[in-house]
């Protein structure tokens, strides 16, 4: 992963564009853009993320991002292939532990409650129809109120 970093940033620096420019199209911070020259593979949230950026930024180096994607895909090969099968299965039973745990609520790991359309709407359709039938009789006591008026002085 480094020598991937370094060959964008090579190409990057011999066009003469800078960190803040290459973040600033690419729409991600400097900070990634750094991470990912100097060969960090966590500088982005996952590996597919990783990967996708990997083929903007050569695209936008006008580098042949195919070669550079099969670069990236043959460093992951070795790096995934040197993970022992122990720490494959600690980290599936780790996983499986997590999911058995009861999860933090928040905002991020809330899963959206469906909203009921039907009862929302029938308690306006009750307010428009309250509303009209209180109109009416305010009406038509106002109407009365008059009758009885023009009865008493005429």
């Amino acid at each position: 992963m480094i020598e991937i970093g370094e060959k964008l940033k090579e190409a990057r620096e011999s066009i003469g564009i800078t960190v803040e420019e290459v973040s600033e199209d690419l729409k991600v911070r400097p900070s990634q853009v750094e991470e990912v020259e100097k060969g960090n593979i966590k500088a982005l949230k996952d590996i597919f993320s990783l990967k996708n950026f990997i083929r903007d930024y050569s695209k936008y180096l006008g580098l042949s991002y195919d070669d550079v994607i099969d670069e990236f895909n043959e460093y992951l090969f070795d790096y995934t292939s040197q993970i022992s099968l122990e720490d494959i299965k600690k980290a599936r039973n780790k996983d499986d532990s997590v999911k058995k745990e009861k999860k933090v609520i928040s905002p991020y790991t809330m899963e959206p409650k469906k909203k009921n359309k039907i009862i929302p709407r029938i308690i306006w359709c009750l307010i428009i129809i309250l509303v009209i039938i209180g109109g009416y009789f305010t009406y038509k006591t106002i109407a009365d109120n008059n009758r009885a008026e023009s009865n008493v002085l005429g």
